[in-house]
């Protein structure tokens, strides 16, 4: 794997999971599964929670994709460019 390719990698990470994050509601509490959802009963009138199962992306998400990204990042600087050889050097 050379630094590009990584440096790629963290890109798209960072902006697949900010695109999530946004999309299921940029929500700035922790990751959830289910959603409550007020629902009134017709006949008495009272309101009770119901939980609808729905993913929506938190903070937690954000920072661990932020996290991930940062580490592909950072190891992209591991490697180093092959020297070239061009045709105009000299070898002894």
């Amino acid at each position: 794997m050379n630094r590009k390719i990584l440096r790629v990698l963290a890109l798209a990470l960072l902006v697949g999971a900010v695109g999530v994050w946004l999309a299921t509601g940029a929500s700035r509490g922790w990751t959830k599964t289910s959603v409550p959802i007020d629902k009134t009963d017709e006949v008495t009138g009272i309101t009770n929670p119901e939980y609808q199962k729905r993913f929506v992306a938190g903070v937690d998400f954000l920072g661990t994709a932020l996290l991930g990204a940062g580490v592909l990042m950072a190891a992209s600087f591991l490697f180093r460019n092959k020297p070239t050889q061009t045709s105009n050097q000299k070898i002894d």
